[in-house]
């Protein structure tokens, strides 16, 4: 599957049955609770990424959540 991540093309090796958003996020190595995740221009509540199937050619912007002072 192709997808567009953060402007840049990205294949991942997930197959279209089971490409929820959760799966795609874990398997390029992001950790769940530092990110913000906005799917075709729309902000996905990481409550429902279990439930959000991608397909080919989605567009995800990730931002990382950084603390400091």
């Amino acid at each position: 599957m192709k997808i567009r991540v953060n402007g840049e093309e990205k294949k991942i090796e997930i197959d279209q049955e089971h490409a929820l958003l959760s799966t795609a996020l874990h398997h390029m190595g992001y950790k769940p609770n530092t990110i913000v995740v906005e799917l075709n221009n729309l902000i996905i509540n990481s409550m429902k990424w279990e439930k959000v199937k991608l397909k080919d050619g989605d567009n995800l912007e990730i931002v990382s959540i950084v603390g400091g002072g």
